[in-house]
């Protein structure tokens, strides 16, 4: 029952080559930085990422990005990050686009066991229709596009079929673990971690602050142990700034 490693290198291991991995966070709250820098050091490539946005030019994901280890991401929001956008228009990433809070219900659905749901957002538009550009192939050229999807009409109102996720591995970052592996996020940093954390096969959590079975009030928990194989305690992290503001 005791899933504490000593290390994030010595949790992030086994990740091989060429799986698909759900990330939480959103824009630089609640992004299990230690853990990706981790997997940066292991050296793990040929990756497929599942994560609301692929990191910001030098943190985050974006790491991972720029040592051309991610060969496919599926994202919400991508902007902020120059590099994302050069790989993108290149043709070295391919980049299944997502509305928002489809990606989080898709990540929340594959968790829960559910295969496939049916979903307004998107309706009469790309992400319905098909065409999205998956690929581009350097020249300004689509390479490789989105299919049509399914829909059907429910009280006289359309909706489309999105699949669920299930990924290989999870990395999450937490504000409160236990040692059995239930977690507790802390305000914002509550935002994509519950969904991705559900979604991983071998979800692995760094958290901040390390407390023994029994402490945590079960109504606080966010994450429950089941889904959660390993726990990191790394300390107090400090939030970034994204986009900092001054007046003149």
């Amino acid at each position: 029952m005791d899933k504490v490693v000593a290390s994030a290198g010595e949790a992030v291991a086994d990740i091989p080559d060429g799986v698909t991995i759900a990330v939480g966070g959103f824009g630089l709250v609640g992004i299990p930085e230690i853990l990706i820098t981790a997997l940066l050091e292991q050296g793990a490539t040929d990756l497929e990422t599942v994560s609301n946005n692929c990191g910001t030019d030098g943190f985050g994901l974006g790491l991972l990005l720029e040592k051309g280890r991610i060969r496919r991401t599926i994202s919400s929001y991508v902007g902020s990050n120059k590099e994302f956008a050069r790989q993108y228009l290149s043709g070295e990433l391919e980049v299944e686009l997502t509305p928002q809070g489809t990606l989080a219900e898709r990540l929340r659905a594959g968790g829960a066991g559910i295969p496939a749901f049916f979903t307004p957002a998107g309706v009469g538009t790309a992400v319905e229709e098909g065409g999205l550009p998956l690929r581009y192939d350097g020249h300004g050229h689509i390479a490789a596009a989105s299919e049509p999807k399914e829909t059907r009409e429910f009280d006289g109102k359309t909706y489309v079929l999105e699949r669920g996720i299930t990924a290989d591995y999870a990395l999450v970052h937490a504000w409160k673990g236990d040692r059995h592996g239930n977690l507790v996020y802390r305000a914002s940093a509550r935002n994509f971690n519950p969904p991705a954390a559900a979604s991983g096969r071998i979800t692995i959590a760094q958290v901040e602050h390390l407390v023994e079975p029994g402490e945590l009030d079960p109504n606080e928990i966010h994450t429950p142990g089941i889904h959660v194989q390993r726990v990191v305690h790394v300390g107090p992290v400090e939030v970034g700034i994204e986009n900092r503001t001054v007046r003149a």
